[in-house]
């Protein structure tokens, strides 16, 4: 296969990941960092092409970094599958309370679990069984800390064939065991589905701490044999996985897991907005109340400490608690008081109406030779907390060409001599994308077109602000930030002015004498907790797996010349420190790279070595869910394109080839590649 069939033209078909804790880590009001000069030198372990202009870059992971345990593994008497769960309202098929993906009160204060599966099926010569050994935050309810396997839902939804409460070892650890197939009565073996769901009831006590002590789990599927994978409800009852009385989930085919095995099951609790916010299938038990920590930080305002969502529990508003510790870290200049006020539900934004300010954006500006302005930095933070704002934009009006749209913007003061807008985009799969190896996107760049195939992709090399090292640009509309926590530490300080070891000093012009003190006021643990969210969050499966229009819209995108930049599969490090992004199979539809994009997407301001016309292809996964999750919808790096169809027909420069193939399709034929688009 040539290397022009495996990169995509089409390189900026929807916003990038990015941004600050509000969308990846935490990324907040979308594609920010400090401004940092271009690197020029340093060792590298991987290089692109000796034919033209990219700096060697050093490896994020190597055989020496340092591992967390696995997820599954393969002990010779068992496997081992080490997960983490946290508390549910409802059950996962009941669509009529449509309660369960959401986030209930208090979700971070005792409310999850860790899950060690212990499975010696097939391997124990007396049979073998499937071991849970849990592990709580809180004392569980001695009478109802059931564990149910094997789903039935005959009557309810939420009906299992076997239900039983776990046995305690002591306060915080309990276990339950099956050999039995709940269902048919026969002895477990390799291969059986088995659907389970652990109810976290608290013991009572916890109520004083707020919330309520009663919860449900998530359901998982589990294959006897080969561990958890992201599950599908089979409807037909009686079938030869199962000839019993009920029904039966399967595992979502493996085309669908765009994730890997951090991929979700499909959604069938009609909660179309929570799509984004999920725990990934895999999550690590150990990190399941990091997660949940990083989330209350990513919905705190870091000015008054309150939390963005307002609970509705037994016919009363139920506030989650302030965060104390974060009140007054917001800074003197800032662009949004939470990560969540632009990431919302961590997708990207929509842009605002005719003549109201940018605040879901980032604006970065410069003066004639790109350096941050004096009087404001290199980020126009409109926000102030000292009553002497930087400046304000509007979207002034969206001027027309032919059936397509440009924003035009109107600054309060002074128009910058170089300036980019850029919209908060989706933060799913930004620790798998982090997982990539070097090699894999440096093997696709050609910067000189040595191939003389119209693409140029090259890589963005950027200093990586702890190390000094030059490392291979990944996060951001430009490849700005090679890691999450470089990326979320780069949103808090740019977008909210709060500042973190990584970033300690506040974005501030020459001129400027109210930006704020320097030092860390982010502790490290917070930004881990940060990152860690934002890199663990599940990726929606692929729908309409056999449909024929999207089936046929795949073939389209391929021969079109998109999957020269928007290449569909990686494969992960296996030296991935997080356990749940190693060496998974993913795909994303990006290479990564900066790539020209022509006239009619450029902004005026370069970013490091990126040009005001290059921008990073664009992940498209999860790209199908934006209209249910947005409630609308908004593509590219500034929100012009309200559909698909648009963002494709604004692709120019290395892209044009695609543009024009995919525009020279008969009607039916773009009609599927579009359904197809939608379905990942």
């Amino acid at each position: 296969m040539d290397r022009g069939s495996v990169r995509t033209t089409l390189a900026l078909l929807i916003g990038s990941v990015g941004g600050c804790v509000p969308q990846g880590g935490a990324p907040v009001a979308g594609d920010t960092g400090p401004f940092v000069p271009h690197p020029t030198t340093s060792s590298s372990s991987s290089s692109s092409p000796s034919d033209g202009g990219t700096a060697a870059v050093v490896d994020l992971f190597d055989e020496n970094t340092d591992l967390a345990r696995p997820v599954l593994e393969d002990v010779g008497y068992a496997l081992i599958t080490r997960f983490g769960d946290r508390g549910r309202d409802r059950h996962a098929r009941e669509d009529v309370f449509a309660a369960y993906d959401h986030y209930l009160s208090h979700y971070w204060e005792f409310r999850t679990v860790s899950v060690e599966i212990v499975d010696t099926v097939g391997r124990d010569p007396l049979g073998g069984e499937v071991t849970f050994n849990v592990t709580s935050e809180f004392k569980l309810e001695d009478l109802q800390a059931e564990l149910r396997f094997f789903y039935r839902g005959l009557n309810t939804v939420a009906e299992y064939h076997n239900n039983g409460v776990m046995t305690p070892i002591d306060d915080l650890h309990y276990t339950r065991s099956v050999s039995v197939h709940g269902a048919t009565g026969q002895p477990l073996a390799v291969g059986d589905h088995m659907e389970f769901e652990l109810s976290q009831f608290l013991d009572g006590s916890v109520e004083a701490i707020g919330g309520r002590a009663n919860y449900y789990g998530t359901t998982y599927l589990y294959v006897i044999g080969e561990g958890l994978m992201p599950w599908q409800a089979n409807t037909v009852f009686g079938t030869d996985l199962c000839p019993c009385d009920g029904e039966i989930s399967t595992p979502v085919p493996e085309v669908g897991w765009l994730g890997g095995r951090m991929t979700l099951p499909y959604q069938y609790s009609n909660e179309p907005r929570d799509h984004f916010m999920q725990m990934a299938t895999n999550l690590a038990g150990d990190n399941a109340q990091p997660f949940v920590l990083g989330r209350r930080l990513v919905h705190t305002d870091f000015h008054d400490g309150t939390h963005s969502e307002n609970q509705y529990e037994n016919g009363e508003f139920i506030d989650n608690p302030l965060f104390a510790e974060q009140v007054g870290k917001l800074g003197p200049h800032y662009a949004e008081r939470s990560c969540d006020a632009c990431h919302v539900q961590n997708t990207r934004a929509l842009p605002v109406e005719t003549g109201e300010p940018l605040t879901p954006y980032v604006i970065r500006v410069g003066g004639a030779d790109g350096s941050p302005l004096p009087e404001m930095g290199a980020v126009l933070q409109a926000g102030s907390a000292l009553g002497a704002a930087e400046g304000s934009v509007i979207l002034q009006e969206w001027a027309e060409e032919g059936d397509l749209r440009r924003p035009v913007y109107q600054f309060s003061g002074d128009v910058p001599d170089q300036f980019s807008v850029r919209i908060a985009p989706q933060l799913v799969g930004m620790a798998l994308l982090e997982a990539i190896p070097e090699t894999s996107i440096v093997a696709l760049a050609d910067p000189s077109d040595v191939d003389g195939d119209g693409i140029s992709g090259r890589i963005h090399a950027v200093t990586d602000p702890e190390t000094g090292d030059v490392r291979l640009g990944r996060f951001g509309y430009k490849a700005g930030q090679a890691t999450v926590r470089h990326q979320v530490a780069g949103a808090l300080n740019a977008d909210m002015g709060v500042m973190t070891s990584v970033y300690p000093e506040p974005d501030c012009g020459s001129d400027q004498v109210d930006c704020g003190p320097s030092g860390s006021e982010l502790d490290d643990a917070d930004l881990e907790h940060l990152t860690a969210y934002v890199s663990l969050l599940g990726i929606r499966p692929r729908r309409d797996l056999e449909s024929a229009s999207t089936l046929a819209g795949e073939a389209l995108f391929g021969t079109t010349g998109c999957t020269a930049c928007h290449v569909p599969t990686f494969q992960t490090s296996p030296h991935a420190p997080h356990a749940e992004v190693r060496d998974q199979t993913i795909h994303p539809y990006t290479d990564l790279l900066l790539h020209d994009m022509g006239p009619g997407l450029a902004d005026t301001l370069d970013e490091g070595d990126a040009a005001g016309t290059e921008w990073r292809t664009a992940p498209l996964w999860s790209i199908g869910l934006t209209s249910e999750v947005n409630q609308g919808e908004a593509f590219l790096h500034d929100g012009r394109a309200r559909t698909l169809d648009e963002a494709i027909r604004w692709h120019g420069g290395e892209a044009q080839a695609a543009n024009d193939a995919y525009q020279a399709l008969s009607e039916a034929d773009r009609d599927d590649v579009l359904t197809f688009l939608r379905s990942l």
